[in-house]
């Protein structure tokens, strides 16, 4: 495949269907595995409502236990499709393809995953996508290892050439390289032509050292959704507002400013004496839809209203994902999108 013919699409592009992988025994949702599931169950009724979901299972076993949980709570059972693989976590974000499509065919970037610079253990995890690909899950693909450490949740591009991404993640994987060495090789591997860096940005509990789909996301080529806060008590108030002011200097290329859409700012999470990380920017856009997490906060409404203006032409649907950021994400963590065309 000619490497010009390739583009990065963005994640509202049409879709063929979101990759997910069953939480289980031996995962790190093992102490709190019922109300982990309890959201996955939510999470796939509510995008089978608008495409199929990709459930990646560890074993025979654990596929008969899920499908017998999402059948029970009525889900679609028609747009569930199961695939067997060993996976360390569930954190498909990460550790997923990322999907470069051509005129007739898709080439899956293999990028090294290294469990967040080393904090956990993730070798079954960094060789997922070729376990993917010898199932024969995708069509019409070529795989591309790249020994490189890069998370699908430390990038988000506008479809057009346009990638953001976040300075503290980037380097702290890769201290040795600079902005400049840095943004040429995300540029050529992701077939970019602009690299936008944020330097402000943080949000405790994270420990994927800022990743920007917990900060700020495209929601159009000349829109960006990022998570606010006006709390000038919180011990986030001063990184996020300067974060806000770094966004607000960004410009489309054409030059002009981006139109900004602010997230409402849940009350704090705490969990046995830890702050949790309750971001609203960790949304999935699907075909027709955008699936926000909600945490049970009184700005999960507000939060939905926000996105229902960034989205005009798409259905809002809640998600409840306070479970999820127990383990340090929310639900676009948890999910890959496939591009339309790319399974097999």
């Amino acid at each position: 495949m000619p490497p010009d013919a390739l583009r990065f699409p963005a994640e509202w592009e049409p879709q063929s269907a979101v990759l997910i992988a069953w939480p289980h025994a031996g995962t790190d949702w093992a102490e709190r595995l019922g109300e982990v599931e309890d959201t996955y169950i939510a999470l796939a009724a509510a995008a089978t409502r608008f495409q199929p979901v990709v459930i990646c299972v560890a074993d025979a076993d654990i596929e008969a236990y899920a499908r017998a949980r999402l059948s029970s709570a009525r889900v679609d059972m028609s747009r569930i499709r199961f695939v067997e693989a060993p996976y360390d976590d569930t954190w498909l974000r990460d550790s997923g393809p990322i999907t470069l499509r051509g005129p007739n065919a898709f080439r899956l970037l293999d990028f090294r995953f290294t469990g967040w610079g080393g904090k956990f253990e993730a070798s079954r995890d960094d060789a997922l996508v070729l376990d993917l690909e010898d199932v024969k899950l995708f069509a019409k693909s070529d795989r591309q290892e790249i020994d490189f450490a890069l998370e699908g949740g430390a990038i988000e591009t506008d479809g057009e050439g346009t990638l953001l991404t976040t300075w503290t993640c980037l380097h702290e994987r890769h201290p040795t390289l600079d902005r400049n060495a840095l943004g040429e090789r995300l540029a050529a591997w992701l077939r970019q032509d602009r690299v936008l860096w944020l330097d402000h940005g943080y949000l405790e509990g994270d420990d994927t050292d800022a990743h920007v789909d917990t900060l700020a996301r495209f929601a159009a080529v000349d829109a960006i959704v990022y998570q606010a806060c006006d709390d000038a008590t919180d011990s986030h108030f001063a990184e996020l507002q300067a974060m806000a002011r770094e966004i607000a200097a960004l410009r489309t290329r054409d030059g002009q400013p981006y139109r900004l859409f602010p997230l409402p700012w849940a009350q704090p999470v705490i969990d046995d004496g830890r702050r949790l990380a309750a971001s609203y920017a960790n949304f999935l856009i699907i075909n027709g839809a955008v699936l926000m997490p909600a945490y049970g906060d009184v700005a999960d409404d507000a939060a939905a209203e926000v996105m229902a203006r960034a989205f005009p032409d798409r259905e809002i649907v809640q998600v409840p994902c306070r479970p999820l950021i127990w383990q340090n994400g929310s639900l676009h963590c948890i999910t890959m999108q496939l591009p339309e065309g790319l399974l097999g």
